[in-house]
């Protein structure tokens, strides 16, 4: 196993205890985001690290939309890379069992308005749509509710979801320190 994917599983599991001990504090998604080409570089190299079957491209493409939607809506790279490493491991052509497509496993019926242009299959739509949703999401019901809403839906039942993300989100600011 490659280094980074032990630090991340190990980290995954600190950060499950962490995170349950403490709270996040809520004014981190308020902050003002800006794409940054640095970062993504180092989103590129963390979900390159994740699944190393990607070609150096489609990372760098992954790295670059993250920033670009995180920044459009307002939200953390680290928290968007997150909830794409949990959802779908970084594999971009993923798909559920129950519908969900790509990197951020978003569900067609959920795109219908938001107008995107070209198909949710691509990096870049299926990644702007998940920001789309999640920003919504943590706008409506808070940071935490939002994380849990975008697995849950609107009937949250349960914080493991929550959890992994946490905890992946902890993981990736691991991996961007050392």
């Amino acid at each position: 196993m490659k280094r980074a994917y032990v630090t991340i599983l190990a980290v995954l599991a600190v950060g499950l205890i962490l995170d349950g001990a403490q709270g996040r504090n809520a004014s981190e998604s308020a902050t003002a985001h800006t794409a940054n080409p640095d970062d993504a570089t180092r989103i590129a190299v963390i979900v390159k690290d994740w699944n190393p079957s990607l070609s150096s491209a489609e990372s760098a493409r992954i790295g670059r939309a993250v920033t670009r939607s995180a920044a459009k809506y307002g939200l953390d790279s680290d928290l968007v890379t997150a909830v794409l490493i949990v959802e779908s491991g970084g594999r971009p052509w993923a798909r559920s069992p129950k519908g969900a497509i790509g990197l951020m496993q978003v569900m067609p019926y959920m795109v219908t308005d938001m107008r995107l242009a070209g198909n949710l299959t691509t990096i870049e739509n299926n990644i702007e749509a998940g920001c789309l949703i999640l920003a919504d999401n943590i706008r409506r019901l808070g940071e935490d509710d939002g994380i849990s809403a975008y697995f849950w839906g609107s009937n949250i039942r349960g914080v493991a979801y929550l959890d992994r993300v946490r905890a992946a989100r902890a993981a990736v600011r691991q991996l961007s320190e050392s």
